[in-house]
């Protein structure tokens, strides 16, 4: 049994015992690795808080000039290039969101209630309807059901209302030129000058988010590229004008990515009592029927669905809150957008759209850690011997693996999340571990996986 040890000195109150604590989860979520190599929708959200600098014009303008030969040499007309690029200033806009740091984290409670709540389903049900021939001929050619697709829609950009306003080549060339990720940046304003060399869509009027994503279901130009198709036979691929073009495309980008047709991507589900939560995270994967024989059930009670891949159980805001299991349709709803957050979102949105049932389980403990508290957890968990990494306020796998072994360690619920009654009790630990000999803890394998697993 993995413990802790202490000197005698340590109260006793420490080593377990203590009310159990309630955990959430935060963004950035459990990230599941793909199976496949296979272009995502979304670049990585900054990962370093900086303070937004304004680059100086004339540093910009040799930088762009340079870009220019280089992009002149890689075939791109200087009909594109002067339409898209001449009078481009750096976009003081588009650094300040790149480099923004939340101040608070958000519990998956918060999050769904913003992104999938009444309104939002049923209007949502209203597109499904206006649009049912078109959905209907896409989900018979790609086998992608179109509750997901309208789902994915109503999230990206609210059924089309919010295509974003920023000219897509300015902002990139912005961020190629910023320094912090140029090479990724760079790559994506090659691809968009591409797009506009093609005669997709004029450089005026290609405008979406401050990274660079576009249209209806905000594809970054490199996915573009790789993924979009011309559904209504004009020519051209229009994801900005032509639903049949944007969800064609959608659907194209799921089902290259592995979607598999009749399966689900999440459902809540009931965990028997005692059940060892070693084995809820989404690293540790197991056919259905395994889960099964371990007393997991539907949310109602039920028969888990018959799903031929392996599947993981997520505890998205902690071991009070709902339980979900995740399938393999879901590793493909996160190489879309790589948050556990949105690809349960996507998931719930889907059900509700179909006309299933909202989350019924309780939500879980109330309250986010800010950024500078998730900082404080790391360091005090570093200080008492378990391994955060960087103290930098950012919930990465390392943070999540430290806080497991840690409420290992004291008898705790080890759902690895950072609720407000984890901090408490790691810094109740620390204080009276302070002047202490603290023998770093030893480590046991999780089931089915390396203890350093999140």
């Amino acid at each position: 049994m993995r413990k802790l040890l202490l000197l005698a000195t340590l109260p006793a109150l420490l080593l377990g015992g203590c009310v159990p604590p309630k955990a959430i989860d935060t963004a950035p979520d459990q990230v599941s690795q793909p199976a496949q190599p296979i272009e995502p929708i979304k670049p990585a959200e900054p990962t370093v808080p900086t303070v937004p600098t304004v680059p100086s014009q004339t540093a910009f303008d040799d930088w762009l000039a340079a870009f220019r030969e280089e992009a002149a040499a890689q075939g791109i007309s200087a009909a594109t290039l002067d339409a898209a690029l001449t009078g481009v200033t750096p976009v003081e806009r588009v650094i300040e969101l790149d480099r923004r740091q939340p101040e608070f984290l958000q519990t998956f409670s918060d999050y769904l209630a913003r992104r999938v709540n009444a309104r939002q389903v049923e209007r949502g049900q209203a597109m499904l309807a206006e649009h049912a021939d078109l959905l209907d001929a896409v989900e018979q050619q790609h086998g992608v059901p179109k509750a997901v697709l309208v789902a994915f829609w109503g999230l990206e950009t609210n059924y089309g209302s919010t295509l974003g306003s920023l000219n897509i080549p300015a902002s990139l060339a912005t961020l190629a030129f910023d320094g912090r990720r140029s090479a990724f940046f760079r790559s994506q304003l090659l691809d968009a000058l591409r797009i506009i060399d093609a005669g997709h869509v004029a450089a005026i009027d290609m405008n979406g988010s401050w990274a660079g994503a576009m249209g209806h279901m905000q594809f970054m130009p490199s996915t573009f590229r790789a993924y979009a198709v011309d559904a209504d036979g004009d020519g051209r691929i229009d994801l900005w004008q032509s639903l049949p073009d944007a969800m064609h495309s959608a659907a194209n980008y799921l089902r290259r990515a592995g979607w598999r047709p009749g399966e689900p991507v999440a459902l809540e589900v009931k965990l028997p009592q005692g059940f060892d939560l070693r084995r809820v995270r989404i690293s540790h994967r197991l056919p259905v029927a395994e889960w099964t024989a371990l007393g997991v059930q539907t949310a109602d009670g039920g028969a888990l669905p018959d799903a031929a891949g392996r599947a993981a159980i997520v505890l998205p805001q902690g071991w009070q809150g709902p339980a979900f299991m995740v399938f393999e349709n879901f590793d493909v709803v996160m190489r879309w957008n790589r948050s556990v957050n949105y690809a349960l979102a996507v998931a719930q949105m889907a059900q509700q759209l179909a006309g299933g049932a909202a989350v019924v389980s309780p939500a879980g403990e109330a309250g986010a850690l800010s950024t500078a508290q998730v900082k404080a957890l790391q360091e005090a968990l570093n200080e008492l011997g378990f391994e955060a990494g960087e103290a930098d306020g950012l919930l990465g796998p390392m943070t999540q693996t430290a806080i497991r072994r840690y409420q290992a360690a004291h008898q705790l619920p080890i759902d690895g999340y950072p609720a407000p009654s984890v901090l408490a009790h790691v810094e109740q630990t620390r204080a009276a571990a302070a002047g202490a000999a603290l023998i770093r803890p030893l480590t046991e394998p999780m089931p089915g996986g390396a203890a350093d697993a999140p």
